[in-house]
């Protein structure tokens, strides 16, 4: 694909050699002639005006007269985009693999294509260009949206709705049991039975490894646009709104919403029925605690969860507390010479 090709696809001006044929993409320091790359940030603008490469920066860069830049104003998501028409994903081949073991009474749509060991239960739908990676078993009613991609070794229980374009990589498991137990009289736990479901949006990516616990009663909730990273659990009834994005090893107890547009950094953990109001930021590593509220566009970090602000405030004390404790030592010191030196009444 040329320069002048791919800046016709992205909607984009370029100004230089628009018939360069771009071989491949990489990154800005390790760029050659004949690859793409993009300027994300100004810091790294030295090192852009040397390069070689097909470039993606704004409009206001310094273009040297030797390099080819194609203009965005965002150029991480252009960057993206192109990368998508660049390595674009193999075709779907429709096809059941023989090894596939199809409940008769499960509908497949005719182009879908379904991997090797594959086991698809009674009255599940599958939608057109679906794709279906070895050793994936999907159980009972189950319905997968158009163009959805499940990679190898995903787990679907019963009644699971997942929408269009869906991205599920390998481990990913999705309706498994919430943890929901009743202590009886003696100490014993009887199972509370697990009869919800889970219902994913249109557009969602869960990674590796995250479970996705089904409802006890009614439904967990997984809205459009969702990105999930990996190894991530959602237990009973969460409701996760549009577009919200949560990174590695974070764990949501039971009954917790998330509303549109919130981040949630790494290894955070939330407590029962808590609410994160829309745009809010959950900083790596924090603890938000049961019943909690974090408000619209509020950024939290540490445990418990506080406004940054606070919570960097909190830092700087703390990191003062050895010199401080030394100056204590001081003046200790000092009162106890003065209460020799001065002789009792």
């Amino acid at each position: 694909m040329t320069v002048e090709e791919l800046a016709g696809k992205l909607g984009l001006s370029f100004e230089g050699n628009g018939a360069i044929e771009i071989e491949d993409a990489a990154p800005l320091d390790s760029a050659t002639a004949g690859r793409l790359t993009f300027l994300g940030s100004p810091k790294f603008l030295d090192q852009a005006l040397k390069s070689h490469a097909v470039l993606i920066a704004p409009a206001i860069y310094p273009r040297p007269e030797s390099q080819t830049v194609i203009h965005s104003e965002n150029p991480r998501a252009a960057f993206a985009h192109a990368l998508a028409l660049l390595y674009p994903p193999e075709p779907i081949r429709s096809s059941i693999h023989p090894t596939a073991i199809l409940d008769p009474a499960a509908h497949i749509d005719p182009t879908a294509e379904i991997g090797p060991h594959v086991v698809i239960g009674p009255r599940t739908t599958i939608a057109a260009n679906v794709r279906i990676g070895p050793n994936c078993t999907i159980a009972s009613a189950v319905r997968i949206g158009e163009n959805s991609r499940l990679y190898a070794n995903v787990s679907i229980y019963e009644r699971v709705t997942i929408g269009r374009n869906a991205i599920i990589h390998s481990g990913a498991v999705i309706g498994a049991d919430g943890f929901g137990f009743a202590r009886e009289p003696g100490g014993a736990y009887r199972k509370f039975p697990q009869v919800g479901t889970v219902e994913i949006g249109d557009d969602v990516e869960i990674g590796a490894q995250t479970c996705i616990d089904r409802a006890a009663l009614g439904t967990t909730v997984i809205g459009d646009g969702v990105k999930l990273d990996n190894q991530i659990h959602i237990a009973h009834n969460c409701r996760i709104g549009r577009n919200v994005v949560i990174a590695a090893q974070t764990g949501l107890s039971g009954g917790i919403v998330v509303e549109d547009d919130a981040v949630i950094g790494g290894k955070v953990g939330i407590g029962d029925k808590a609410r994160i109001e829309r745009g809010a930021v959950l900083g790596s590593g924090c603890g938000v605690l049961t019943s909690k509220i974090v408000r619209a566009g509020e950024v939290v970090w540490g445990t418990p969860a506080r406004p940054l602000k606070e919570y960097l405030e909190q830092l700087a004390v703390l990191s003062k507390l050895p010199e401080t404790r030394k100056q204590l030592r001081e003046i200790v010191k000092r009162l106890e010479a003065l209460e020799e030196r001065t002789p009792c009444s």
